[in-house]
């Protein structure tokens, strides 16, 4: 506000001084500095600006000196208050116009009211008055509307920046999803290149340089040539390097035409994994859109860095907690297994080795289809190994009743998703009835999705608990299976997909999974089974 009360009180002055002397007094285009400063800047500045233009209009003398400087303050106190009450910002030039038009009139009339003698002001008004109030007008709109023209353009020039912006982050965050290296840094740099109009483009990691595209590409070779000054510089800091100077950028190839940059770390996680440069050649150096569109890409990129790493956190642990659920189930099963074969061994030798090579289809199956996709019928395979061997070990307290719709056999479904629900309605179930129970197992295809549902009638689970078996670690036991077949559900298809359980103390369980075929997660629909 201060900078701009002191330049439109030296427009003022110098409107003053760009008059034309008339009878002793100055024909002039004082009040322009004063309103634009008001329809600019507010009341403050407006009135700022007058009062230096009209005190010094003042201190120059004549019969007009004091309502002249008097009404070049009013004027800029006046344009500041409809600043402040206008819709828009700048004020309309029509507006600014008619505004100025009538102060300029009010100048007049307060010239006839104040000044002395009459006889003189009145000669005075009538051969100023009509070109002061078109000229003032005239100035100030024309001093609008260059200023709105100027801020539509800047507006104009952002959007086509962010735009380009978009259009190169939509094509370049597909690759870095993949992280950063040789390959994802080249497309993305391509892209780049393609979009952007800069004379150079490269990308490099926290060490090399991991491609460079453009003028200077005969020798800012990926791998094996040597990061440049403003490059370490960035790495090293972690901030922004601008170069407008070859010297700054600190190239050592004395051929090298390259003569302004712009550095930009690429972070995740506020570590500095590489950087983003743009090149320009020649004189024009680098520009104001140049660095905002650096910073937009560098930001973009380097969230994208950061998902691409949570991404890889995410798979490593879904991994390893699929290991767990193996590690887990698979020595306890293994265990009971044996001692279940052992005692086949000598009385039914042929059931025992069948059990031997169910049990053996079993583990190959973890070993081998771990965080794969399967046909439900390996699926299924897998988890009537299972129930061959519990089905020994509990005889007739064991039924196992199943419903497959043939269509269904062929369906792919992430591996390892039936197995440890059918463990927990045996284990949880129906293992602590006295008397056993059944296991049903059911697929059949609706609405373009594949439903698997599992049921037991056990002992059921009491609705306080029902949410929290879907939490790895719940006490009951059931917790790292259920969790785990939940949570890979959610990720592959969405949150709509996740396990529907419901439950009844004393009346059993029911699980169902859903699995989108080629409709993929679309149009989601409750299904009742």
């Amino acid at each position: 506000r201060v900078l701009m009360i002191g330049l439109f009180g030296f427009i003022g002055i110098a409107g003053t001084y760009a008059g034309a002397p008339v009878h002793g007094a100055v024909a002039n285009f004082r009040a322009i500095g004063a309103m634009v400063a008001g329809f600019l800047g507010g009341p403050l500045v407006g009135a700022g600006a007058g009062f230096i233009a009209g005190a010094h209009r003042y201190l120059l003398g004549g019969f007009t000196a004091f309502p002249c400087g008097l009404a070049t303050f009013l004027e800029g106190l006046a344009a500041g208050i409809i600043q402040k009450y206008s819709r828009n910002w700048p004020v309309p030039w029509t507006l600014a116009l008619a505004a100025t038009a009538i102060g300029e009139a009010l100048h007049m009339l307060l010239a006839l009211l104040l000044a002395r003698p009459f006889s003189a002001t009145w000669a005075l008004v009538q051969i100023v008055g009509p070109p002061m109030i078109i000229i003032n007008s005239a100035g100030v709109a024309i001093f609008l509307a260059i200023v709105k023209g100027a801020l539509e353009r800047e507006h104009q020039t952002a959007a086509l920046q962010a735009q380009k912006a978009l259009q190169i982050a939509a094509r370049t965050l597909p690759f870095l999803r993949r992280g950063l290296n040789r390959q994802s840094a080249t497309r993305a740099a391509e892209i780049i290149y393609q979009l952007a109009g800069m004379d150079a483009v490269a990308i490099t990691d926290a060490r090399h340089i991991l491609v460079h595209l453009g003028e200077g590409a005969d020798h800012h070779i990926p791998g094996g040539a040597p990061l440049t000054r403003a490059t370490r510089q960035a790495l090293v800091t972690g901030m922004v390097q601008v170069a407008n100077q070859k010297e700054e950028i600190g190239c050592r190839h004395p051929g090298c035409k390259l003569t302004a940059a712009v550095v930009v770390p690429l972070k995740s996680r506020e570590v500095t994994l590489g950087t983003l440069k743009l090149y320009r050649k020649g004189k024009s150096g680098i520009s104001a859109l140049d660095l905002q569109l650096a910073l937009g890409l560098a930001d973009l990129f380097s969230t994208q860095l950061e998902l691409a790493r949570l991404e890889q956190r995410a798979r490593l642990a879904a991994g390893a907690e699929l290991k767990a659920l193996q590690a887990q189930v698979n020595p306890h099963f293994l265990f009971n297994a044996l001692n279940t074969i052992t005692s086949l061994v000598r009385t039914r030798p042929e059931t025992a080795r069948e059990l031997l090579i169910k049990l053996s289809n079993f583990f190959r199956h973890n070993l081998q289809k771990a965080n794969q996709f399967v046909t439900l019928e390996e699926e299924l395979a897998h988890v009537g190994s299972y129930l061959a061997i519990e089905q020994a070990r509990f005889g007739h307290k064991l039924r196992v009743v199943t419903n497959i719709e043939p269509a269904t056999r062929f369906c792919p479904v992430p591996s390892f998703i039936l197995q440890p629900l059918v463990e927990n309605a045996v284990k949880h179930g129906l293992q602590p009835k006295e008397e056993g129970g059944q296991v049903e197992i059911e697929a059949a295809i609706h609405s373009g999705k594949l439903v698997i549902v599992i049921r037991d009638d056990g002992v059921g689970i009491p609705p306080e608990e029902q949410q929290a078996v879907f939490i790895s670690g719940y006490g009951r036991g059931s917790g790292i299976g259920l969790s785990n077949v939940n949570e890979r559900l959610k990720n592959l298809y969405g949150t709509a997909y996740a396990l529907d359980l419901t439950s009844r103390p004393g009346g059993g369980t029911t699980v169902t999974i859903r699995v989108p075929l080629e409709g993929g997660a679309n149009d989601v629909r409750d299904l009742v089974v």
